[in-house]
């Protein structure tokens, strides 16, 4: 196939995925679906783009675009407008740190994946299926028990830089968390914020009971406080479709 083809991880609301999908939503660009399954072998996955992960866009025959910033990059080509990164030096290069700090290495979602790796190979309540997945999944994250009082902590350093970001915006009288447009943080909050609130079951009903309290954290929300996740909730009313709308 030509045009835009996004790879994304399947049946689960996925981070990564579910931002990539948001950013190409956002730009009213059209694409078509390529499913990933987490676990699997992915065997036609990484003889495309070799790797097995997920999300990955691919435009016409250019390079596959694996990383956050390679598909936001992609995407304001395609779409300038409307516009995800800020033209201003300064709001640029804050908007590229804090998204660095939800979507990068050792960010919110790196250290989501160690914390939910280190309690589920704790549990003894699992499935056969979730049994056999956890170790495989425990080696592709680079999963180490040492880690997650770390990981811990730097998801709530995050989350109250968020909080405090968006409440100095709405003191100057903006409702976005940069500048007074919106912009690609507010799209990874948006998405991200599903790990420590997800949308309830009647807007978000395919997701597996098990992720669903995987990715509830009430201490975060409370962290977070309102206005930030109401904040969450007009971006997806007002840019973005619901999650796991595929």
């Amino acid at each position: 196939m030509s045009g835009l083809r996004l790879v994304v991880t399947a049946h689960v609301p996925g981070l990564w995925s579910e931002a990539a999908k948001s950013i190409y939503d956002a730009k009213g660009l059209s694409y078509v679906l390529v499913e990933q399954v987490v676990g699997g072998e992915n065997a036609a996955l990484k003889e495309w783009t070799a790797q097995t992960s997920g999300p990955v866009a691919v435009w016409d025959d250019e390079r596959p675009r694996t990383s956050w910033i390679e598909q936001l990059y992609l995407a304001e080509r395609l779409a300038p407008e409307p516009r995800l990164i800020p033209t201003n030096f300064e709001d640029r290069v804050l908007m590229f740190g804090l998204c660095n700090e939800l979507a990068g290495e050792n960010g919110f979602g790196w250290n989501l994946r160690m914390r939910v790796t280190h309690a589920t190979l704790h549990r003894d309540d699992l499935d056969e299926f979730s049994r056999a997945l956890a170790p495989k999944l425990a080696v592709k994250y680079g999963y180490d028990a040492s880690l997650v009082e770390g990981a811990n902590a730097q998801m709530v350093r995050i989350v109250e830089a968020l909080r405090d970001r968006f409440d100095a915006q709405r003191s100057r009288g903006s409702s976005f968390l940069i500048g007074d447009s919106l912009s690609a943080l507010d799209i990874y909050w948006a998405t991200f914020a599903g790990a420590i609130e997800p949308f309830p079951p009647e807007l978000c009903p395919n997701m597996p009971e098990p992720m669903r309290q995987a990715y509830t954290d009430p201490n975060l929300r409370v962290i977070g406080g309102d206005a930030l996740f109401a904040h969450r909730d007009r971006i997806y009313r007002e840019y973005l479709k619901l999650p796991m709308l595929f």
